[in-house]
């Protein structure tokens, strides 16, 4: 992606022709930018093959919609991916370039192919650092945002979010400079014994939630289906750890017979499930619910309560709020597995903390 006077332009990028306009490896859906002084800078990641390419169907159709409500402020540029961790790569040059945003689009099955969304989202970190903090030269902020197409978001449930791709566009174009309304979000930041960082906004959840995580991804063809799918294969063999967990840097304590644990920065994970339901992106810590002993039956008679959020006053569930927690397997046999925002992320012992206002976001 190179900067010129008409806003951003984006290589290796697909792109859709507009007409009497030669076909270059990226453009701006057709939108003149001749006069583009004051215009803003959107870059809209797609994956086109999201959903079993039902996500690129949407977005040809919301295109003109897009046109029509930014095209007279804004150069928008689209970029399509083309394989896996692409999206980072875009969000890092975009950001370089001074975007004022980069607005991933998809649901959460799509938002990454369960894990799309959190690709952009670590795309505005680099070498555990943002990615802005790290340019020589004062640029302007950018922005990320969210337009949900296909099975929605589990993110954009905590802020009461409709599946509606048009509503997304308008929160975009709220305001008069075209930029929505911005607010700093909370990120989690997951490390452990390799150097590599990994960020999210969502959830990060331990053991059978994660191993459900895991085998669900291998299904994602069924939809929603594919996390009841995951949960049968997670409970097969699944036993109760024992692990060592770390609060806040403070001092280990043994927390015997663990089931799950989750850290939330927000509410919802697994197609609408209200594990972490008091988590606030706003407020600078993350929720920890820790659910202890739980057999296969436990779920079944209280999955009502893990949908609607009330199972925290359920036997053996505990919730703390926290800057940090570190977790270890006393066993010290591994295959304890871990995931945030839908993507597994290898095995125990792992540290997850937050950033506190990380991330600019429109809303």
């Amino acid at each position: 992606m190179v900067a010129s006077g008409r806003g951003i332009s984006m290589v290796h990028t697909m792109v859709f022709r507009s007409e009497l306009q030669p076909m270059t490896p990226e453009r701006f859906l057709g939108i003149d930018s001749s006069s583009s002084s004051r215009r803003k800078d959107l870059v809209f990641i797609v994956n086109p093959q999201g959903a079993n390419g039902r996500t690129g169907r949407e977005w040809r159709k919301l295109v003109p919609y897009l046109k029509s409500r930014l095209g007279k402020d804004c150069n928008i540029c689209e970029s399509l991916t083309s394989g896996p961790c692409h999206a980072i790569d875009i969000t890092r040059e975009a950001i370089r370039e001074g975007a004022d945003a980069v607005i991933a689009v998809g649901g959460d099955g799509t938002l990454h192919e369960f894990h799309y969304y959190k690709q952009v989202v670590n795309g505005f970190f680099w070498a555990g650092k943002p990615v802005a903090s790290q340019m020589n030269e004062s640029t302007r902020s950018t922005a990320l945002g969210l337009i949900p197409l296909g099975t929605g978001s589990d993110f954009a449930r905590t802020f009461g979010w409709k599946n509606d791709p048009c509503e997304a566009v308008e929160r975009v174009a709220r305001d008069p400079f075209s930029l929505g309304l911005r607010s700093k979000i909370d990120v989690g930041v997951i490390s452990g014994e390799s150097c590599e960082n990994h960020y999210f906004i969502n959830i990060a959840d331990i053991h059978l939630s994660a191993k459900a995580g895991f085998h669900a991804a291998r299904y994602k063809r069924f939809g929603k289906l594919c996390y009841v799918i995951g949960a049968l294969q997670g409970f097969m063999g699944h036993q109760n750890k024992d692990m060592r967990i770390k609060f806040n840097e403070g001092e280990w304590v043994t927390c015997p017979k663990v089931t799950a644990i989750c850290a939330g920065n927000a509410k919802y994970f697994g197609g609408g499930m209200k594990i972490t339901p008091n988590a606030d992106p706003f407020t600078g810590n993350l929720e920890v619910v820790i659910l202890q002993d739980f057999k296969w039956y436990d779920f079944v008679l209280k999955l009502h309560k893990l949908y609607n959020g009330t199972h925290l006053s359920v036997k053996n569930v505990s919730t703390r709020r926290v800057l940090s927690i570190e977790v270890e397997d006393i066993s010290g046999k591994g295959g304890i597995y871990i995931q945030s925002d839908g993507e597994h992320l290898g095995f125990l012992p792992k540290k997850i903390s937050v950033l506190p206002a990380a991330i600019e976001m429109i809303f």
